[in-house]
């Protein structure tokens, strides 16, 4: 025990820091309440209403995923990966079946990899218009709230027509994917990118150029280009601070190398620039979507899956998903039988893509096993939490909202 300068006994630990608040500042405790904060705490040390020190208290929902990926079988990882965020589910799986397609030596069909990235981008727009909502009711705009998640809707149902699952699709699996798309898909997909395109029109005249919304948002925030990459920010984050830096541009995989898009680049750093930047990449997607659909009805349909797999699949495996028979659901079809025994080689293997929050890395490590040796991972809102520390010291506290909202960042995504 020691005692303070105001004479008062401070105890004092190994590995403890002990420090007086000066007595005009106070600790406001914000969280872990889920409506709040989003299942994190966030300690801020206030002058007034100004924020002196902002420290992001992480560790609330955390799920030992890494750990638990080397107790399970190669496959079921999939899904267990997913709930890191379930609204973003095939962008957060797609770098570990890319990792262990590496190890195995395999890769998928042409046909998969367009399906792969169809797939990703309609998770990106649902992933992007939920962060949206939730940042409106932030912000107090509950109509952007309905109206994001209502949205949103659509291209859940689009994802559900791909896979099977509104959310959790565990649809990209090692050496393709688990299934084409329907014959009526692509006309599906046509009229939900032509209604979203009208729908992001309305978004910018009722929240991006409300009067009320930019004076909560501009020059709110701020972060230079230098400090975005000195912290390592990533995503829509990063490119809202002038970097123009996204994995699909600068190391493209599955189908991105072979489409043509723009990546949006905001130089205001602001939460303003963050919320644009978002709304873009949208409308980037809307393209992507349009153009991978035109290529899937002009290609023929071929096999979905690489070879070694799909001659492992049973004959009713191959009849219902060439459409050779009606499901209908007549039959209960599974995986292929090779995949509930799969060993891969020894060795190790890195993978990253661009999901909806940023860059997503995997780092994946097998002993010959038919579970991993290990596991890790490095999602965009592990990387993002950061900027918190630096950005809102010196705002008042209701800009706490502001900021964070535009960050769009998500604590299970992190806490994995």
């Amino acid at each position: 025990m020691e005692s303070s300068t105001s004479g008062s006994v401070v105890p004092h630990l190994p590995g403890m820091e002990v420090s007086e608040l000066s007595k005009n500042t106070y600790e406001v405790y914000i969280g872990p309440a889920h409506p709040g904060s989003g299942h994190m705490r966030i300690i801020v040390e206030v002058d007034g209403d100004i924020m002196v020190r902002v420290d992001p208290d992480i560790g609330f929902v955390h799920r030992t995923m890494e750990k638990l990926a080397e107790g399970r079988d190669w496959i079921k990882n999939i899904p267990l990966f997913e709930r890191m965020a379930i609204l973003d589910a095939c962008n957060i799986t797609l770098p570990y079946v890319e990792a262990v397609e590496k190890l195995l030596g395999t890769e998928p069909p042409e046909r998969a990899r367009y399906l792969r990235t169809l797939l990703c981008e309609i998770n990106r727009i649902a992933s992007h218009l939920y962060g949206m909502g939730i940042f409106g009711v932030f912000l107090g705009h509950s109509t952007l709230y309905m109206w994001a998640f209502g949205d949103r809707e659509v291209f859940i149902d689009l994802a559900e027509q791909m896979s099977g699952a509104r959310l959790t699709h565990s649809y990209p699996v090692f050496g393709g994917v688990r299934r084409d798309i329907p014959d009526d898909f692509p006309e599906g997909a046509r009229k939900a990118t032509r209604y979203m395109r009208n729908r992001l029109n309305e978004y910018a005249k009722i929240f991006l150029n409300n009067p009320n919304i930019r004076s909560r948002l501009e020059n709110v925030g701020v972060m230079s280009k230098n400090l975005a990459t000195e912290l390592g920010i990533v995503g829509p984050n990063l490119r809202a601070s002038g970097v123009r830096y996204d994995v699909r541009l600068n190391e493209p995989y599955e189908a991105y190398g072979e489409l043509e898009f723009e990546i949006p680049v905001f130089e205001e750093g602001d939460s303003l620039a963050r919320a644009w930047a978002r709304v873009e990449e949208i409308r980037q997607s809307l393209n992507i979507i349009d153009k991978v659909v035109d290529w899937l009805e002009k290609h023929p349909r071929e096999n979905f899956m690489h070879e070694k797999f799909w001659k492992t699949a049973p004959k009713l495996y191959k009849d219902v998903y060439t459409g050779q028979i009606d499901y209908a659901g007549k039959y209960r079809v599974k995986l292929m039988p090779l995949f509930a025994s799969l060993k891969v080689p020894p060795g190790k293997a890195f993978a990253r893509v661009e999901a909806g929050r940023g860059e997503m890395v995997y780092y994946v490590e097998s002993d010959g096993k038919d579970v991993p040796y290990r596991v890790r991972v490095v999602s965009p809102s592990f990387r993002n939490v950061i900027a918190f520390k630096y950005l809102m010291p010196g705002h008042r506290l209701m800009d706490l909202p502001a900021i964070y909202g535009s960050f769009d960042y998500f604590p299970p995504e992190w806490d994995r």
